[in-house]
């Protein structure tokens, strides 16, 4: 596991799509010799007991999704992913809930049939289970997101750091 792995690589993963030269830089070195060292030390992480409860912290940014899940304050896992080139276009609010989704599916062998919290920078997600007028999208993610038994709360981006680092990264 590389925590970050998607933004760090990110100018590595541009080099393989079809329409762009390949041409190595020094962001696409720098990005190398960051893999390289993050892949020779490992982070601490905890082994998820499933009779306590989970918590998540999700982040958006216009570059991707960062979300961390933890027990006791205590690091299980991190994930992050680069936004795809649709994803690119939603608006903030639907990206945050995009994070929360993302966070429920990749996790779910952790989150299902337990309880989570789940602390986003985004006050208005709080909310999003009383507004009158959903799109589709959000209709269908909200579904998604009654099938866990979780709450979503709000925690401010400047005490959010790891989930905003890992979606910025």
């Amino acid at each position: 596991f590389i925590e970050g792995f998607s933004k760090i690589a990110l100018p590595l993963s541009q080099l393989t799509r079809k329409s762009v030269k390949f041409e190595w830089t020094d962001r696409c070195e720098s990005s190398f010799q960051e893999l390289k060292r993050r892949l020779t030390t490992a982070p601490v992480l905890t082994i998820p007991d499933p009779s306590r409860s989970f918590t998540i912290y999700s982040d958006a940014s216009r570059q991707g999704l960062g979300c961390v899940l933890m027990q006791d304050g205590q690091v299980v896992v991190y994930a992050s992913r680069q936004l795809k080139p649709h994803e690119q276009n939603y608006p903030t609010h639907d990206l945050e809930l995009a994070a929360v989704v993302h966070a429920l599916k990749i996790w779910r062998h952790y989150l299902y049939g337990g309880r989570c919290e789940i602390f986003t920078d985004h006050k208005s997600l709080q909310y999003i289970f009383t507004q009158k007028e959903l799109n589709m999208r959000q209709s269908r993610w909200l579904e998604l997101v009654k099938d866990y038994d979780c709450t979503i709360q709000y925690h401010p981006g400047k005490v959010n750091v790891v989930a905003d680092a890992l979606s910025r990264k």
